[in-house]
């Protein structure tokens, strides 16, 4: 039995990740009490009529305690602690678009003060969890992507890359293991044919694949990565998020981060693609 925990901010998508992961054929149980966390990892799941490979368990963070995640840990059954987590503006507009009352919320407390004591109350949680992920700028599918990649669902064993376009006026991914700003390129933007387009069309291919500049980036980029890849490999990592930027995540970004993908597709990995600005 391989066994997930599910916990996080309030808002952050712990009710999505854990359909995600039972529709994936995952056994997933919601609202686990802390306090029997150590008593179901004991039994086995013959005993509790589990036949599923993968066991995950939501629970609600705020009874989460680091020193009850700590005594867990100590019975050394093998598990992995995924912790969701979104920015604050986001939280706020999500609670606001669903009606829901975010669980420290009281005629006293705002929701923006609530989701600032949440965030303080569970950052040592957090800070030892082993999957952190920032659902600000994900959709439904893309979580579901996402969580997949990290617990080495995709179709090999081996590691799982995530390649991702973005635009650098939107921000930085937060998780990201390499950011490759290529800014420096020719932008298809400038062109007024090409502008309305993306990275997926075909005249904007044609327009960057005819650039010597573009091919050098993707050559370089591709050779970094051959390199270094097998280097975090060798420490035993399951997962590498590599993301592409350019300025607003819709041509020169997008254009190289499906050429990364369908290069290293190639090779014995497991390769997921997101366009964040796309939406795609």
């Amino acid at each position: 039995m391989k066994l997930i925990i599910i916990t996080g901010l309030s808002g952050a998508g712990k009710s999505i990740a854990l359909h995600s992961l039972e529709d994936m054929g995952a056994y997933c149980i919601d609202n686990l009490p802390v306090g029997l966390l150590s008593i179901f990892a004991k039994k086995h799941p013959k005993e509790l009529g589990i036949t599923q490979e993968w066991v995950v368990l939501g629970i609600d963070a705020r009874t989460m305690q680091a020193t009850l995640l700590q005594k867990f840990e100590q019975t050394k059954i093998p598990s992995q602690v995924i912790y969701l987590e979104a920015d604050d503006a986001v939280l706020i507009k999500r609670f606001s678009e669903t009606r829901r009352k975010h669980p420290l919320t009281t005629p006293d407390v705002s929701l923006a003060k609530a989701i600032q004591h949440e965030r303080e109350l569970l950052e040592p949680i957090a800070k030892n969890s082993d999957i952190r992920i920032n659902t600000s700028q994900m959709h439904v599918h893309q979580l579901r992507d996402i969580i997949r990649l990290h617990l080495g669902l995709g179709k090999t064993q081996g590691l799982s890359l995530l390649f991702q376009s973005f635009g650098f006026k939107h921000g930085i991914p937060n998780d990201a293991n390499f950011v490759f700003d290529v800014r420096c390129l020719p932008n298809p933007h400038w062109n007024t044919e090409l502008r309305h387009l993306t990275g997926y069309d075909k005249p904007v291919i044609n327009f960057l694949q005819g650039d010597s500049k573009v091919q050098q980036m993707r050559e370089h980029l591709i050779s970094f990565l051959k390199t270094w890849i097998p280097q975090f490999e060798a420490e035993n990592r399951s997962y590498l998020t590599i993301a592409i930027g350019c300025t607003g995540g819709q041509h020169r970004s997008v254009y190289l981060a499906e050429q990364l993908a369908q290069h290293f597709n190639q090779d014995n990995c497991a390769v997921l693609v997101q366009h964040r600005e796309l939406s795609i």
